[in-house]
């Protein structure tokens, strides 16, 4: 499926305009606005830091001036799915670090729990505000041939790339000003604003003006671009754990240069294994020690709360749909792809017999690494893939081969179609937030499933185009109502999510 295209070539209702324009410029002025973006992205040092042989090589960020369009009334249907899943992601982390009554209850695998790399035993019988532990998620979507959306995986503790889903837009904004002007397109700028308000709202009871914080491992992170951006665009400080201490009160105090400075809310950028030596590895160098003794005292508010990557498990990712049902006793609003589960004996069986039709997938790896493509693999990778099924089943899902959706890219100069996906960022906390599309990332090799930036993807911006019904302006405006409203209702009866 094209995004933009019917088969006959013309353009979806909600595209028009923008293909009306590239037939006008043509490939030359299409390429020189390409030559332009690349040239902003250098000039604004919108860069990612690739790892390779131990080296760090700090790229200009790939982006091609194409945008992605997705009908408005589309998008809608995709939002509620996407906050009702989160809504359940959110119960289930509090439930398993506390009565684990869906554990109880035989809807969730008790060894699947036991055998997580991603459960904290210290994170047991905490309590953070609003029952809430994923704060800001990142949820990969991809489509396929037949224009279903799906969730591909759920990133639940410290996803990135939220960032360059600004960033794209103020350079396509650059490279199709006369477009803005006659689509209705949904604002993404407005997403730091809601952070700031969500950190803000983690506060400690009875703190009024916050001293918020982005805890980063430092400038040799490949997210460290981000980690600035976020910091400079809420007004919070960009620290390292160095620059933190715990008090006797335990308290989070920042040094400066007029002595310690209380800290209220910690958006951390680092794994939970480093935020704090004390609870977790001694040896780490990149958190503060006693950061887990002050939040569990509620003397400060840590987004993504500790433990919350529970959930971040390519296994668990199979139950969300028995998740949603018993916690909301509702009908998941979005699908998951169908995913087998290699623990169980006749599931790894099929999985192990059919490799070559399915990919399949390490549960807690991230960027691409460790998938094998079945259509795609050697027959030494295939046996590869096996023995590692069999040595560790629990580590192993698969899924059948979905054929992502395209959309035109410029590739050499030619307008080509090219596989995305989408990572959509969702805020979680008295109430929700969904950015309006998300980071499109794109494969530009020819015929590729791969989109990562790590190995060799670039990125496009996504328009939510509105085709129809109110304007844009009075879609948000009604859409921030309802979320005072709702906002208001929870902390009424004690902040529930």
């Amino acid at each position: 499926m094209d995004e933009l295209l019917h088969d006959d070539h013309t353009p979806r209702a909600s595209a028009a305009a923008l293909w009306s324009l590239l037939e006008q410029l043509g490939p030359d002025e299409i390429e020189a606005r390409q030559a332009a973006t690349e040239l902003d992205i250098l000039t604004m040092g919108i860069t990612f830091t690739v790892y390779s042989d131990g080296e760090n090589i700090d790229r200009a960020w790939p982006f091609d001036v194409v945008p992605r369009i997705i009908d408005g009334d589309e998008w809608t249907q995709v939002e509620a799915g996407l906050a009702q899943r989160l809504r359940a992601v959110n119960m289930f982390i509090d439930d398993i670090y506390n009565e684990q009554r869906i554990v109880a209850d035989g809807v969730f695998p008790a060894e699947l729990l036991e055998d997580s790399v991603n459960f904290r035993p210290e994170c047991v019988g905490a309590k953070p505000k609003f029952g809430v532990w994923a704060h800001i998620s990142g949820s990969d979507l991809v489509r396929d041939d037949d224009g279903t959306f799906y969730v591909l995986e759920d990133n639940l503790r410290v996803p990135s790339g939220v960032s360059y889903v600004i960033e794209n837009r103020a350079v396509t904004k650059r490279a199709f000003p006369e477009l803005f002007g006659q689509n209705r397109i949904r604002p993404v700028d407005t997403y730091t604003d809601e952070l700031n308000k969500l950190l803000t709202s983690l506060a400690p009871d009875g703190v009024d003006d916050p001293t918020l914080a982005v805890l980063t491992p430092g400038i040799f992170n490949s997210a460290y671009f981000e980690h600035s951006f976020l910091a400079q665009r809420m007004g919070a400080e960009l620290v390292e754990g160095s620059d933190l201490v715990v008090g006797d009160d335990d308290c989070v105090y920042m040094h400066t240069v007029e002595g310690r400075e209380r800290v209220h809310v910690i958006y951390r950028r680092i794994d939970d294994l480093f935020i704090d030596p004390d609870a977790f590895r001694p040896d780490s160098l990149l958190g503060a020690a006693g950061l887990m003794r002050a939040w569990k005292a509620g003397n400060v508010g840590i987004a993504n709360a500790p433990g919350a990557g529970v959930a971040d498990d390519k296994c668990v990712y199979a139950w969300m749909p028995d998740i949603i049902r018993y916690y909301l006793d509702e009908e998941p609003k979005i699908a998951n792809v169908p995913t087998y589960r290699c623990m169980y004996e006749d599931e790894r069986e099929y999985v192990l017999a059919h490799l070559d039709e399915l990919v399949t997938k390490p549960a807690n790896e991230s960027g691409g690494y460790g998938i094998t493509i079945g259509s795609r693999a050697t027959e030494d990778e295939l046996t590869a893939c096996a023995e590692a099924i069999l040595a560790d089943p629990r580590n192993w899902v698969a899924q059948p081969i979905i054929n992502l959706s395209t959309v035109p890219t410029l590739i050499d100069g030619e307008l080509q179609p090219r596989h995305v996906d989408l990572r959509p960022f969702i805020l979680t906390g008295a109430s929700s937030y969904v950015t309006a599309g998300g980071l499109t990332r794109v494969a530009l090799q020819e015929g590729s499933l791969i989109v990562n930036s790590s190995q060799g993807g670039g990125s496009k911006d996504t328009w939510i185009v509105d085709t129809g019904g109110r304007p844009p302006s009075a879609r948000s405006s009604q859409s921030q109502s309802q979320s005072q409203s709702q906002s208001q209702s929870q902390s009424s009866n004690g902040g529930e999510a």
